[in-house]
């Protein structure tokens, strides 16, 4: 479905640390159409997770998210997002260190740009610490090879899913019950 073809859909581009996280956490949501992981704010076009991953590309891990409004809108998308990362960690999200896992949001108008840093206040006042998390202009947007796409979905057992993604899908569907699709 294309932006253009319905005036419904609005696209976000949030970095939330690996992008496998953030993937499994925002396709749950009632209102999300589709979550893409993927690759933004680099200069290297179309670069691979392995160039993204040498930490010299630029790029930060992101999922682009494509929701209905009426359904979720973007303040809501951001406060879920807040709630399943640490947005107080620098280049860190947990035991993932680097650039890539900065958390980042690619503004996609002046009007997420506004929405996003009225959160943000609400999540320091509510955190009463400093959130580190990069409001920034759009940039294009790569998607992450296949193999990156539904991975908590498909590989539900797996160490890394098991340890880092389970207890954020926990969290999730305990503090957001109600949002769940």
């Amino acid at each position: 479905m294309n932006q253009s073809q319905d005036s419904n859909v609005e696209t976000a581009v949030l970095g939330g640390g690996c992008f496998w996280c953030t993937e499994g956490v925002l396709q749950s949501l009632r209102g999300v159409l589709e979550v893409t992981p993927g690759y933004s704010g680099g200069h290297v076009d179309n670069p691979s997770y392995e160039q993204v991953c040498g930490k010299d590309t630029g790029h930060i891990e992101v999922v682009r998210v494509r929701f209905d409004p009426s359904i979720i809108d973007f303040a809501t998308l951001l406060k879920v997002f807040f709630a399943t990362h640490d947005p107080t960690t620098v280049d860190r999200q947990g035991a993932d260190v680097g650039p890539q896992y900065a958390s980042a949001i690619f503004c996609q108008s002046e009007e997420q740009k506004a929405v996003a840093r009225d959160v943000i206040a609400q999540v320091e006042a509510a955190l009463d610490t400093r959130v580190v998390t990069k409001v920034l202009d759009a940039a294009p947007f790569w998607p992450a090879e296949a193999y990156h796409h539904d991975y908590y979905a498909r590989n539900p057992q797996q160490g890394y899913c098991q340890f880092v993604i389970a207890p954020k899908m926990a969290k999730l569907r305990k503090d957001f019950a109600g949002m769940l699709a």
